[in-house]
């Protein structure tokens, strides 16, 4: 009988240890690594060539902006904070087309058209159905002093510029529809739609990559049913203030349960 323990004790704790580790598992969004790239029509698009509908999650400004040659959000193949075959990050940076000024962004949700050659039209969110705890990563951020501004942030220039990552998680029944001419801008601090949030403001630069997690912060009990992720290399780059130059570089996302 004792010999039966001794043998059995060890694949008990071998199985209890599996358990444990599928149980922190969960859903996590599609190319959260940023490893899949592919260009249309001279846009880089985060996600891999032929991809399917499911796999369109994450877009950026670039289908307006390669009209003129433009890609504020593309791939970096040897800048990564993880290393290996096939791996890749998302290099974003804020720049001045014409007369405006864009931030870098990557989200998700799907970018529309260019709205009076200085906004855009977009879809935020992508279906998602799981209450992580945090979401984590790494990031590279290299700001430059502020250039652009528009009320009430004109005070901001000369300032040195700050990033953003920001995720959250809601019940709605279809993607966030956003006019950024219109500032129609999801407050996830209020929207009561908004279940769990997190937020990161990088607020200086980094000499290299840095692990960051967020914890998600909830005001329900319920499932959600949208995610969005946005990262900015300018976190007023919305209300067209910001720096033209800062870059974030943003590699390996992941929901932790």
């Amino acid at each position: 009988m004792d010999h039966g323990i001794k043998i059995t004790l060890p694949l008990i704790l071998i199985l209890l240890e599996g358990f444990c580790l599928r149980a922190q598992e969960g859903p996590q969004i599609y190319n959260m690594d940023f490893d899949r790239w592919s260009k249309v029509s001279g846009a880089w698009m985060p996600n891999p060539k032929g991809a399917s509908a499911a796999q369109k999650v994450w877009d950026s400004a670039n289908k307006g902006l390669s009209i003129l040659g433009v890609n504020g959000t593309q791939p970096e193949y040897k800048h990564l904070a993880v290393e290996g075959e096939g791996k890749a990050a998302a290099k974003i940076t804020s720049t001045k087309v014409l007369w405006a000024f864009v931030a870098g962004n990557i989200y998700t949700g799907e970018f529309v058209r260019v709205v009076d050659f200085s906004g855009a039209e977009m879809n935020m969110g992508v279906p998602f159905r799981a209450r992580p705890k945090s979401l984590s990563g790494y990031y590279h951020y290299i700001p430059r002093k502020i250039n652009f501004t528009k009320p009430p942030y004109d005070g901001l220039k000369g300032q040195m510029d700050k990033g953003r990552v920001e995720i959250i998680l809601t019940d709605w029944d279809k993607p966030y529809h956003v006019v950024t001419n219109n500032e129609e801008f999801i407050d996830g601090a209020t929207d009561p739609h908004v279940i769990g949030r997190a937020e990161l403001i990088i607020e200086k630069g980094t000499e290299g990559y840095v692990r960051f997690e967020i914890p998600l912060e909830y005001r329900s009990s319920k499932t959600p049913s949208y995610a969005v992720i946005n990262a900015a290399a300018s976190r007023l780059g919305a209300y067209f203030t910001g720096a033209s130059g800062s870059v974030l570089y943003l590699d390996e996302l992941k929901f932790n349960y």
